[in-house]
């Protein structure tokens, strides 16, 4: 066996959702936080038109989707970097400032590649709790040392759904030495409905060590050809754009995610309706009693604890795929409306089938009798 590095030994590969029982009719995919939607006949006559071209290497400057994500945001060219999805932009940034020793902050439970990708890069991780789902900033500021070169902010994060305030965003980059790096991950921002919520993209001019990452992926509807973009300081941008790996933003892409942008009203009218959904769904489940947090994104936290592995496996037999992480909860994405009601008809079964376990369990601690001769509420015995 060749030799390898040895943190590919301790490493743990990403799994995907687990397969559907081949029971179910068909396969309601609430998993991967994709948009419902079919892409627009725009975007699909850029596809095909690019596709005519697929024999030529893409442009490795991403020029015409780079200048369209500039006039998009009204900043300069020179601030934007695409990449291959914003997860390749992580993993750029990560290996650009990961020397030996050095050290990544970002809060647990967050996106699940982080430590994946700061273990490849050679950092150490260094995890800082959530609080009630969300980002203790002044904790994760509190652990910023001299070996710190990356901060991640997952903004709404992923998978509990919340988003950090304004105020709170600048008091933690007013507390950020200005070598530190801070990378905003906003790739469901557009979800965000929260008043008080605020994209770095307004931060960025007064904070040449911020940068903000988005992608084409959830709100554009554009997940299965990963295109995704940074915004940040020019000096910043210019140095990772030499870490990119080159070619690697395809052509079809590429022309997609400019036809995208154009048609940016129609595809922002669907979050809309995504954002509908979301609120009904959460609504639906509070309703049935469970411990649901307001999200901020395209999908929906579920915190389980210790029952989160049973009830994914339940929604896996009842052909629904969710999101799972043992011991901790169960994400489930915001679907087409049919697919939802599937959901919230599962997730109804399953709490009623907790609530007839949890009285069997307290009659046998009474005994199997003794609960007849437990009094009433007029004070009788039954």
């Amino acid at each position: 066996m060749p030799r390898l590095r040895a943190v590919l030994g301790r490493l743990a590969a990403y799994q995907p959702t687990e397969g559907v029982h081949a029971a179910a009719a068909r396969t309601r995919p609430l998993s991967a936080n994709e948009s419902p939607h079919g892409p627009l006949p725009g975007i699909l006559e850029a596809i095909a038109g690019a596709a005519s071209t697929v024999n030529r290497y893409p442009d490795p400057g991403c020029g015409e989707l780079t200048r369209a994500i500039a006039r998009s945001h009204g900043i300069t060219e020179d601030r934007v970097v695409v990449g291959a999805g914003s997860v390749a932009l992580l993993q750029t940034l990560l290996q650009s400032v990961g020397d030996p020793g050095s050290e990544v902050v970002y809060a647990w439970r967050s996106f699940e590649l982080y430590p994946i990708l700061a273990d490849l890069a050679g950092m150490r991780s260094v995890r800082v709790p959530l609080v009630e789902g969300a980002h203790d900033l002044p904790a994760m500021a509190d652990r910023i040392t001299d070996a710190t070169r990356l901060v991640l902010i997952c903004n709404p994060n992923n998978p509990t759904g919340t988003v950090a305030a304004r105020e709170e965003l600048r008091k933690f980059l007013a507390r950020t030495p200005p070598t530190c790096l801070v990378a905003l991950d906003e790739a469901y921002y557009e979800y965000a409905r929260e008043p008080t919520a605020s994209s770095g993209l307004e931060l960025g001019e007064a904070h040449p060590n911020l940068v903000v990452l988005r992608t084409f992926s959830k709100a554009y509807g554009l997940a299965g050809l990963r295109v995704g973009y940074l915004v940040g300081d020019p000096r910043v941008v210019e140095q990772l754009r030499k870490a990119c790996l080159v070619y690697a933003v395809n052509g079809v892409a590429q022309q997609a995610a400019v036809a995208a942008l154009g048609l940016e009203d129609q595809l922002l009218r669907r979050v809309d309706v995504t954002v509908t959904e979301r609120r009904r769904v959460r609504d639906a489940l509070v309703a049935h009693g469970w411990d649901v947090p307001v999200s901020h994104a395209n999908f929906l936290w579920l915190r389980l604890g210790d029952a989160s592995a049973e009830f994914g496996r339940w929604c896996t037999g009842k052909g629904i795929a969710v999101r799972t992480f043992p011991g901790e909860g169960v994400r489930v994405s915001i679907g087409r409306a049919e697919d939802n009601d599937a959901f919230l008809a599962a997730s109804a079964e399953w709490r009623r089938r907790e609530q007839q376990v949890a009285l069997i369990n307290s009659a046998k601690k009474v005994g199997p009798y003794e609960w007849l001769a437990q009094p009433d509420q007029t004070g009788r015995e039954h």
